[in-house]
This record gives structure tokens, sequence and C-alpha cells, in this order.
């Protein structure tokens, strides 16, 4: 905890005023159902006062009302769902009761239905209190956090009828939303009074400090409520719990493996606002009035941090012992008092976790490794091909000719022909036409060139300008309406021309952009990797996960399967929960996949630092082969929810959504295109001549990789350009 925390002057205020909303609201002696959910030595005991006094020390009384208000309601909903609707599970009443509550966050308007219980009532008049000083950016945004939070409490709901236990990635994604931290971001931009500009809501750096700050916050959570939910409430949603299932360890160990990934992700909130926001402030030309306010935003999530630690040290709704008695004899902050002493135990934690930090940006270039045993894959489809293979292997060869890839000192016809991307092609895309294979293979082979490009051309620089404005000219050159604003000069831009006219004349706009998007989140992904080696920075092992699914260019290569066939899920069905899970499912089973054929490869030959088994290698600070055996658990972990989302989930979501005939086929059509996406990106690792010691020796044209430590730093790319292989399949390693 690196952060100090600090106590709101207004504490005293807040506790009398949030407990007589209480009362106002029945949340207190009032049964629901016949079951009593809060009496007033509850509400008094978690003091839910002290929390936001803590978390958020610098805001007014009337503001530190509303704001500990919010977070009553919130806890009581969390104890009236649990009561109701956990204990004993009732899916069905759950989703009737959570159906009912958008209609008391309206963006637009005023609220029109009647609340019928205390949950209702306090959201109806919060809500009415709180929108009118907030933007419509900012509305909206709270209300998708605020609904994300009450409707993936059936996801916990459904864990626990099944009695499912998550995978550590379904858990830290599903957490985020059921946990409610992107819910208390919003509010903090309520307390400093400053909002996130539009212009850079939606980007990576905000999404990184939003998504880091709710998994620290939810993983403290974890650690501290582990007795209460696991062994009273028989909870599933645990992180504890997770890891200690998953990695097969004791409970004591899973809790300090939880603690030392809440530290990897507040050193990733660091990391990010120390190195990525100063630079988007500039680029979006941000005013003073705005710069502050987004430094606002970020100081008011760091007083969040330290408060809500100090709280659950103090609130008697964890296993603390914490009584109303005792908090009064005990000292603000615990431990030790006066002047200096808060600055002594953020001293100690930032020494405590310093080798943690310094083996993230300790790794040595080229580390001789050698091959790598690759496990027996868990992957239950059967793998179709497309019979026109041989004529596609011959035409992208040309294609790449005439476009002028193998011109550029990066590729040559030798390699392209090892890589053997037609064979991706045919197995993912296994009833395509030749044009289309055609197309499939072309955009196959672009996508892996360039993922090549970038480290040669870009790596040798620590100023990332001319990589930003070659990607900047790459998206010219895909238009959604009208000619290119651009004409390519390079062989990577005459690519991506040829391939995009193809491809987008058959489509609509808003296919166009949605492929489009897939493109250029792939090659923002890119820059991300050339940031960190200039840092010499292996990634969180969280933000790796959700940006492998970029740099591999999972949503391309998934949406090729799908090219020609006129097939697509609805919109609004994509956005939904069991569909979202299906693809990140696929995606990380894939990336990974990926990491553990290319390991010899990416680290031996290529210096590389962004590898799964290294990122978990350097995590638990283990073995390669513990490191690897932990990779191949987590790809089944998450075929396995791949196959559960197929049989359950969907059909499920069919029937809630009342699905037309049409709509259900698009659904199984698109597993069935997932599932050749699987089969055919396994077929083609197995397949193609990349990662075999001996394709190694032979693509990187020498006996043996660089000693360690060899050919790194500022200019040494350049005397790699010519000899680096390309990472093919789209961003694959």
């Amino acid at each position: 905890m690196p952060y100090p925390a600090r106590l709101n002057p207004n504490l005293e205020r807040a506790r009398q005023n949030s407990k007589s909303w209480a009362y106002a609201m029945d949340m207190i002696d009032v049964p629901q159902h016949g079951t009593a959910i809060w009496d007033e030595h509850d509400l008094d005991s978690h003091d839910y006062a002290l929390l936001c006094s803590y978390t958020h020390p610098d805001c007014s009384g009337p503001v530190l009302d509303l704001i500990t208000e919010w977070y009553v309601w919130v806890f009581y909903f969390d104890d009236h769902f649990v009561e109701l609707y956990k204990r004993t599970p009732d899916l069905q009443g759950a989703r009737a009761y959570l159906d009912r509550l958008p209609s008391f966050m309206p963006v637009d308007g005023e609220i029109t239905a009647v609340p019928e219980n205390p949950v209702e009532k306090g959201l109806a008049d919060l809500w009415s209190r709180t929108v009118p000083a907030r933007s419509a950016c900012w509305r909206r945004r709270f209300a998708e956090s605020t609904k994300n939070l009450l409707d993936e409490s059936l996801w916990e709901l459904g864990n626990i009828s099944e009695n499912r236990l998550a995978n550590p990635i379904e858990y830290i994604e599903m957490r985020r939303k059921v946990g409610g931290a992107p819910w208390s971001a919003n509010l903090v931009e309520h307390a400093v009074d400053a909002e996130v500009p539009a212009a850079i809501a939606a980007t990576r750096p905000m999404h990184v400090v939003r998504d880091t700050f709710a998994d620290a916050i939810h993983l403290r959570n974890d650690l501290f409520s582990y007795e209460r939910e696991v062994l009273d409430e028989g909870e599933l949603s645990n992180g504890v719990l997770v890891l200690e299932r998953f990695l097969g360890i004791g409970t004591q160990e899973a809790a300090d493996a939880v603690n030392d990934l809440l530290t990897s992700r507040l050193h990733q909130f660091e990391h990010t606002a120390l190195t990525e926001l100063p630079p988007l402030v500039e680029e979006h030309a941000l005013d003073p009035v705005q710069r502050m306010g987004v430094f606002a935003y970020l100081k008011g999530l760091q007083d969040w941090q330290a408060g809500g630690h100090e709280w659950h040290l103090r609130s008697s709704r964890y296993m603390n012992g914490s009584t109303e008695e005792s908090r009064a004899a005990q000292p603000v902050l615990g431990g030790p008092s006066g002047i200096g002493t808060s600055a002594a135990r953020i001293s100690s934690s930032i020494a405590g976790t310093l080798p943690q930090r310094a083996r993230s940006f300790s790794h040595v270039p080229f580390e001789k490794v050698g091959p790598s045993p690759i496990p027996d894959f868990y992957q239950p489809y059967e793998l179709r091909m497309s019979p026109h293979l041989d004529t596609a292997r011959e035409n992208v060869v040309e294609w790449a000719k005439n476009v002028g890839i193998l011109d550029e000192a990066v590729w040559d016809e030798e390699k392209l022909r090892a890589y053997d991307v037609a064979l991706c092609g045919a197995g993912i895309h296994p009833d395509a036409s030749p044009e289309e294979l055609d197309l499939t293979s072309a955009w196959l082979a672009w996508g892996s060139y360039a993922d090549d490009y970038y480290p040669a051309v870009f790596g040798r620089t620590p100023d990332p300008a001319a990589a930003k404005v070659c990607t900047a000219r790459l998206s010219e050159l895909m238009p959604v309406d009208g000619p290119p604003k651009t004409a390519p000069v390079t062989g990577l831009e005459r690519g991506l021309a040829e391939i995009w006219a193809r491809t987008a004349a058959p489509m609509d706009v808003p296919a166009r952009r949605a492929f489009r998007r897939a493109v250029e989140e792939m090659l923002a992904s890119w820059l991300w990797e050339l940031a960190n080696h200039r840092a010499n920075r292996i990634p969180d092992p969280v933000d790796y996960i959700e940006m492998r699914r970029k740099t591999f260019g999972s949503s391309l290569t998934m949406g090729l399967s799908r090219i020609g066939h006129g097939r697509t899920v609805p919109p609004e069905l994509y956005r939904t929960r069991p569909v979202q899970n299906l693809e990140n499912s696929a995606m990380d089973y894939a990336a990974l996949l990926n990491d553990v054929f290319s390991y010899q490869k990416e680290i031996e030959y290529e210096g590389e630092l962004h590898n799964g088994v290294l990122v978990v290698r350097n995590f638990l600070d283990c073995t390669p082969d513990r490191a690897l055996a932990v990779v191949n658990d987590l790809m089944t972990a998450r075929m396995k929810q791949f196959q559960h989302v197929v049989e359950l989930e969907l059909p499920a979501l069919a029937e809630d959504h009342d699905l037309g005939h049409d709509v259900r086929a698009t659904l199984i059509g698109y597993v069935e295109e997932l599932k050749s996406w699987i089969s055919g990106l396994l077929n083609w690792h197995r397949g193609c001549h990349r990662y075999a010691e001996e394709d190694l020796r032979r693509n990187f044209g020498r006996d043996r990789a660089p000693a360690a430590g060899s050919l790194t730093g500022l200019g040494t790319a350049a005397a790699r350009i010519g000899r680096t292989p390309v990472r093919a399949g789209a961003g694959a390693g």
C-alpha cells in the first residue's frame, strides 16, 4: 500500500445522515419477504461512513453524505440479494428482480417506475440527487457500471447453483463487474468534481488505470472476506479460493499469491499513470482544466486504495474481529501514530515489494532456454481443411511479391513458404471458396509481416513517433466510406490497401468499421509492445492476457473465419456476457497456445518479453517447466469454459432473450466457426516450419542464438533486420 490514508473531517456527520437515510429507505429493521436484512447494529458495525471518509478524504460534507448513501445502498443490495436469491438459489426470481432496476437509472428524463423495495427506493433517490450535476457522458458510464454491478450478480449465483469455480482469467474479468470498483471509480469523479474528458475516456490508459484500481480493490477485499464469503456464505467468487484450487496450493500460499497479484496491479497502475497518461494528454491537447481533472481523478483513485485498506482493517463485516467498542479505542490509522508514521509504513511497503518490481525490469534478453516439450493440449474439436490449400499457398506468395513485402529486408520468399500461412487459413476457414481462402491467406501474411516489421524497423529508437505515424497512415488506408485518405508508398502499406479494398467491397459500413477497429487495435497493441521493450519490462500478467488478445490479432483472424458466410451475431448479442466469454476464452486459448510453441523462438532467438510462459515464470518466480504447466492448465481451463458457454450459457441466453430460429442458427454457426478457428490454429502450429529447433536455426540463418545480453539496446535492432522471423498468424509468435 504505497499511498497514505487520510480521514475526511465530516465523518460523524456522514454517520448520522447515512443512518437517517437508511431508515427512510426502509433498510433497517424492515424484513424483506420475511427475512431480516439489517438491523441498526449491522449498519453501525459495518461503518460505511468510515469507508467513505477514508476513500474520499477531501470532499465536502454534503458530497460525503451522498457518496456514503450510495455505499450504504450498494452494500444493502449485496446483502439483500444474498439473503433472497443466493442462500437458496433462485435464478428466475433474481432475473426478475434485476430486470426492474435499470428503470430507476434513466440517462435522460425522469424516473417513472414506482419503487417496490428498499433497493429500488434507494436507487431512485440517489440517482435523482446525483445525475443533474454530471454530463451525459458520465451518466452513460455510471449507468453502465451500475447495471454491470447488478446484473453480474447472476454470474455469481449461476456458479453457486452449479457449484462451479471460475478459472483465474474469467474470475478477474467478472469480478470487475460484480465487485463494483468501476462503479466506485465513477463516484470518484463525482467526489472530486472532475470528470474524465470524453475524448480520452475510452482510451487504453484510462481503461487500465480504472481496471487496475478495480482489481486491486477486489483482490484486497478477497483477502479480508475469505472467511466470511467462503466459510459462512458458501461463496465461490473469491480470488484466494480460485488460486487455491487452480494452482493446487494451500490457503495461505494462495493468499500470498493474491497479494502478489494485487501488488502487480498497483505497479501497473503507477506505470500507466507515469508513462502512458502524460503523452495521452498531449496527444489529445487537453486544456489545463481538463488535465487538472484527470490528475485529480488519479489522486482520488489512490485515496480510495489507501482508505479502502484502512476500512477493511476496522469494519466488522470482515474477519478482523473489530467491534464498535474497539474501534473507539483504536488510533485512526492503527499501529504507530504521530508525525512520520504513515510515511514509514509506505516506505516499508515499497521496500517489501521492490524485488517483485525489479524482477519485471531485469530480464536479460536472448536467454538460452532450449526447446520445450509441447504438452498434450486439451482440444476437443475436429479439424476440417479447405480443399483449396495447395493453390492458396502459391497465390499468397505471388501476392506478397506483387505488393512488395518481400523487398523490404524483413522477409524473403523462403521464410514466407516456411511459415505456410495458407495452412492456417485453410484450417480456420475450411468452407471458403478459392477466392475467399486467397483473401484470408493474404490477411494472415500481411498481419504476420506487419507484426515483424514493427520491431524490426521501429524497435531501434527510443522515440515512438515514427511508429505512431506509420500506424496513423495504415488507418487512413482503411476507409469505411469513400477512397483512402492517403496513397500507399511501402510494401506494408500497399499490402494493406489491396486486401482492404477486396475485403471492404461487399461489407456494409458498420461491418467495415468493426473490421477496421480490429486491425487498428492490433496495430496499437504493437506500440504497447515497443514501449515495453524500450523499458525492458515484462508485462503484468493481467495486462498481458488482455493485450495478448490484440497483439495476436484475435479479432482480425476470428473475423476472417466469417468472411463470405453472411452470418454474424446480432450487435446487441455481441455485448452479452455469454458471447464475450465465448470469444475471450477462445482468444486466450489460441494466444497461449502460440506462446507455448514459440517460447524458445521468442525468448532465445528474438529477445522477446511478450510471452505467456515468461510472464507466468516472472510473476510466480518459478521454473520454466512450472510456468509451462501453469500456462497449459490455463489453456485447459479456458477451453472448458468455452465448452461451458456453448453447452449451458448460450442456450440460456437464447431462452432469456426469446431468440427466433434464425438468430439461434446464427449463434450455432458462429460457434462452429470458432471451433474451426481453434482447431485450425493448433493444426497450423504443428504443421508449419517455424518452431522446431532445426526450423529456428534455418530461419534465423545461424547455428545458435546470440549469447545472453548480446545485440540489445539502442541501435541494435538494425543489425537484426533480415534474420528476424515473422510472428505468423496475424500477431502470432
